[in-house]
């Protein structure tokens, strides 16, 4: 733990002890399965909606680095 960082409130640590549980493979899988879903539909010519799925892609792969964060480095 940094010098100086606030505690956690037990709302956080909760939330961090139930998600740790989720293997990493999920979240890269959830991101190349909504690139997937983003390249079907841009073939289909749903360019909006391709182009809506197709970011979920990034915030996937950064709650996969957060996951992976609080497994190995734990919480407060």
């Amino acid at each position: 733990m940094a010098l100086n960082t606030p505690n956690e409130g037990t709302a956080t640590k909760a939330i961090e002890e139930q998600t740790s549980k989720i293997p990493s493979v999920v979240f890269l899988g959830a991101a190349v399965a909504a690139m997937g879903v983003s390249l079907t539909l841009k073939c289909l010519g749903k360019d909006k909606n391709a182009l809506f799925v197709g970011q979920w892609a990034a915030p996937f792969l950064l709650l996969g680095i957060y996951n992976k964060i609080v497994k190995t480095e734990g919480h407060d």
